[in-house]
């Protein structure tokens, strides 16, 4: 059975005749969704590798250990799917000293980690927005401040016609809601997401990300925040202690997988295989993203017990290995500034660990160097290269 997710509008735009689709609000009914059979053995599964992820989360001495990284993990990669060239490395640089190659991709990068620390903020403040239209509007307002697609109206929501795939609106492989309906369907989306629905949480996440991308409501970006939604919905339900679970890798490793899950729902109203592979790519996000926890943890504790029994320890040098999990490329200056020390004691500091193997100069320059934990990255940065052209 072929179950009804929307209907088409037929009307003109752009001087040609198109069909723009409207997708009916949630939840997905007639039939109404059933997680069970093997459908809820994967939510089980996908639930038990998000509690081990939680355990994985707790082993790092700082949650900012784990913050650090992901955030800007997932702040790359989603920023690579719809386009971008630049690396982990490439931003931790461009963080420590506002350099890079290409400046326009480091920034939609950068907006992105602001956009989501925004919104988290917003969400754990006593007076903040809870996710809503609004919230929405901001986080896109930040994600497209000073970077590509500025002028595209950032912070509001579209009022003409947008498409994905082809040249123009008539040739394209889908074309969105028209603009009048816009607002009306963002409004449904939102009650819903704070309604008593009872359908599991992390059902609800992957039903809303795919409602908001059919809506796309602004001219461009719209990837870019459907997959923010789903890590801030992961944190807003309590499903984990902090937005530890990034699907873009998981959407990155299997686009065409996802985009012909997708395409189904709104063609077929098969919202079971997406669901199917929703919680694949969240099971493997989170083994992922367990993995990278104790890979880091055993690395951090291996590299200060080495260095705590060198000769090359000091308390300077001591109190650097500490924050280099939160600062993985350093500087002379940055140390200085860190440790509240001169920058004398700042070399002496960084001179210690770069014989003890823990930092490596990737400069090659005598004045301005930056210094890299580079084993740190290394982990941290798997599966992070950008994506090859399909030419």
């Amino acid at each position: 059975m072929i179950r009804k997710t929307g209907s088409y509008k037929t009307w003109k735009a752009g001087g040609e005749t198109i069909e723009a689709f409207i997708p009916l609000p949630l939840p997905p009914r007639n039939p109404t969704l059933s997680i069970d059979g093997k459908l809820g053995e994967k939510h089980q599964a996908a639930m038990a590798a998000l509690g081990r992820l939680q355990t994985a989360s707790t082993m790092v001495p700082s949650p900012n250990w784990f913050l650090y990284g992901y955030v800007r993990k997932e702040a790359v990669v989603s920023s690579q799917i719809e386009g971008t060239e630049s690396t982990l490395e490439d931003v931790v640089v461009f963080e420590l000293n506002r350099q890079a190659k290409d400046v326009a991709d480091v920034t939609e990068v950068c907006n992105y980690i602001d956009a989501l620390n925004y919104a988290r903020d917003q969400m754990n403040s006593p007076n903040g927005l809870l996710i809503c239209t609004r919230l929405i509007c901001n986080v896109h307002e930040r994600l497209m401040r000073g970077s590509r697609g500025q002028e595209k109206q950032p912070g509001r929501i579209r009022t003409s016609q947008n498409w994905i795939g082809g040249t123009r609106p008539g040739n394209a492989k889908f074309v969105p809601p028209p603009p009048e309906s816009v607002p009306d369907l963002l409004a449904s989306l939102d009650t819903w997401i704070h309604s008593s629905d009872q359908l599991p949480l992390l059902i609800k996440i992957g039903l809303a990300h795919v409602q908001f991308e059919t809506i796309h409501p602004f001219l461009d970006g719209n990837g870019r925040v459907g997959r923010l939604l789903i890590t801030l919905l992961t944190e807003f339900w309590k499903l984990l202690d902090g937005p530890f679970l990034y699907l873009s890798l998981g959407f990155k490793r299997h686009r065409q997988e996802y985009y012909r899950a997708l395409d189904a729902v709104r063609t077929e109203g098969d919202w079971e295989a997406w669901l199917d592979f929703y919680l694949d790519c969240a099971i493997e996000s989170a083994e992922d993203g367990t993995s990278t926890a104790k890979q880091l943890f055993k690395l951090v504790n291996d590299d200060r017990r080495k260095f705590a029994e060198s000769e090359h320890a000091n308390l300077a040098a001591m109190r650097l290995f500490e924050r280099l999990p939160e600062q993985p490329m350093i500087t002379a200056l940055k140390t200085a500034e860190i440790l509240h020390c001169t920058k004398p004691t700042a070399t002496k500091a960084i001179e210690s660990l770069v014989k003890a193997d823990i930092l490596v100069e990737i400069t090659g320059r005598l004045r301005d160097r930056i210094y890299a934990y580079r084993k740190y990255l290394d982990v941290l940065g798997q599966d992070t290269l950008p994506i090859a052209s399909d030419s």
